[in-house]
């Protein structure tokens, strides 16, 4: 089995369930969108959700993609930076529980918060304060981080730091690694348009898109963007919501549905899929089979709030597949 390295924003996600999505326009967060937040904007709706119900749980993409493939029994690991308060612990806790190697760099900044906004119809809205997670620096990344892996994952929230992902990546297929990247977000995709394209262009094996993401990469419409992401990396993957994802791997388009699960909150339904088909890719398994444990999770995931299933539920899912 391959070794899979994750690297991202640590952070500590804040649920809030939404019976109105007017308290997004009071906040200025366009629905479905990730919003980066300063610490006065990040005291506003702290104090804005202060007598709503919550639920804090350890979150961020990469980090949600690693320890999925870790519940499905694959070695996964996580680099990212927390500060030195209750948040890193209860991070940190999390990965090792689910069996994720936890690579942390540790900063007096206090750890970074996603507070996630979840609309009626389970569409989720972020306001994201980076806090300590922003403090990972390039002169942190060295060769001997990378050692032992075969691939690579990196979220596309990561992105505010140009210089750290470059370097990263450089050292990461340098030494053979397959780099894989998961758009995101299309606000953070039409941000850092660009450096996304040249990236994708000169490294990345392994892409992952919605179609959202898709339309601001590319301009085109899922399946001509599919054709245009599949000639600048190896694996193409765009998802369409019901319609479900396609796949483009050497010239042939494999697609896969949806689950009938029940829809309460599509946090890391994109970073869960991600995990299914990394995981099978791991396992040298076929592109169908990839798209099926990629439906498979990010279906499993969207039944519960947050990120975290029980461990009955992993076993339903190891049983499945």
């Amino acid at each position: 089995m391959k070794k899979i390295l994750g690297m991202g924003n640590a952070l500590t996600d804040i649920l809030v369930r939404l019976d109105d999505d007017k308290h997004l326009e009071s906040l200025n967060l366009p629905k479905g969108s990730m919003q980066l937040v300063d610490e006065v904007q990040n005291a506003k709706v702290q104090e804005y959700i202060h007598t709503m119900d919550k639920q804090m749980i350890a979150g961020g993409s990469a980090s949600n993609t690693m320890r999925g493939i870790a519940c499905l029994g694959g070695n996964a690991s996580f680099v990212g930076m927390v500060g030195n308060d209750a948040i890193a612990k209860v991070f940190e806790t999390e990965l090792k529980e689910t069996g994720v190697n936890a690579k942390l760099f540790s900063s007096n900044v206090p750890s970074g918060t996603a507070t996630t906004f979840i609309s009626a119809d389970g569409e989720r809205t972020f306001a994201t304060h980076l806090g300590a997670a922003i403090g990972m620096t390039a002169d942190m990344i060295t060769p001997e981080i990378f050692k032992g892996y075969d691939i690579f994952h990196i979220e596309g929230y990561l992105v505010q730091n140009h210089d750290l992902i470059r370097k990263a990546i450089h050292i990461a297929k340098f030494h053979g690694l397959k780099i894989s990247l998961d758009l995101a977000s299309y606000n953070v995709v039409e941000e850092n348009l660009e450096f996304l394209r040249s990236i994708v262009a000169d490294y990345v094996d392994i892409l992952f898109a919605n179609e959202e993401e898709a339309l601001a990469f590319t301009s085109k419409q899922p399946e001509e963007a599919l054709d245009e992401i599949a000639e600048m990396c190896e694996y193409a993957i765009v998802k369409v919501g019901k319609k479900g994802s396609m796949i483009k791997h050497n010239d042939v388009i494999t697609t896969e549905g949806i689950t009938d699960n029940k829809r309460v909150d599509t946090t890391g339904a994109g970073d869960f899929y991600a995990a299914g088909f990394l995981y099978a890719l791991a396992n040298n398994y076929s592109i169908e089979d990839a798209a099926r444990y990629g439906k498979i999770l990010s279906g499993n995931i969207i039944e519960v709030v947050g990120v975290k299933m029980s461990d009955e539920q992993w076993n339903d899912i190891r049983k499945m597949l």
